[in-house]
């Protein structure tokens, strides 16, 4: 697993909607973190730091080290974030504590690796989920669920009890449910098709001599 990035933090008073609006013109991210046993705490976060951490990691559920301001270090998981709908700017984000002990929920990218057989034999890959929930402690978590095709043939398929998780990441879909497959393409069948169609339209059948010239 990569080095957790880190995030400096301070805390806030609870404050009304105007208060928060020019907080955020000012560059800071209203927040709050959170965890079993613990009170809520209202901080604030640098939006742009927080923006490119997320721009650098393949999913949005990634652990970090708060660090808040006079409360020292906290493990934290982004457990989620608010956007404008319009613009995709950040207008809140929500941090969970944890240690080793805590179980996290997260919906990771599903990335399929390599090139299948199918496909070099004229089939197409088709993907049928691209993203995974998963259960976890913070040191299992992945950046991704990776998902190796290459064996892949044409009519061929890989499901979710294929793939290979990290030790301690449990799948939340059943075993069953298809992740991606090879299908033949249009192509591959119109050739197929005509390869299995009979001779010229009109000719007679082999064997059959021609009815004679009246």
């Amino acid at each position: 697993m990569a080095k957790t990035p880190s995030l400096e933090a301070t805390t806030r008073q609870r404050t009304g909607s105007g208060v928060l609006k020019q907080m955020r013109r000012d560059g800071q991210l209203p927040s709050v973190i959170y965890g079993k046993g613990t009170e809520n705490v209202n901080i604030k976060v640098d939006t742009k730091t927080l923006t490119d951490l997320l721009a650098q990691s393949v999913s949005a559920n990634i652990i970090i080290d708060l660090e808040v301001e006079g409360s020292g270090t906290q493990t934290a998981f982004i457990q989620s974030t608010q956007k404008d709908p319009l613009t995709g700017a950040l207008l809140h984000a929500d941090f969970l504590a944890v240690d080793d002990s805590t179980v996290i929920n997260a919906s990771l990218p599903v990335v399929l690796q390599g090139e299948p057989i199918g496909v070099k034999n004229g089939g197409i890959l088709e993907q049928m989920i691209h993203t995974l929930d998963i259960a976890c402690s913070p040191k299992s978590l992945p950046e991704s669920i990776d998902a190796n095709v290459d064996a892949i043939d044409v009519g061929q398929s890989i499901t979710v009890g294929d793939l290979v998780f990290p030790e301690g990441v449990t799948p939340a879909l059943s075993a069953e449910v298809l992740v991606a497959i090879v299908n033949e393409s249009r192509a591959t069948k119109s050739e197929g098709d005509e390869d299995g169609e009979g001779g010229e339209e009109g000719a007679a059948p082999e064997g059959d001599a021609a009815p004679a010239a009246e």
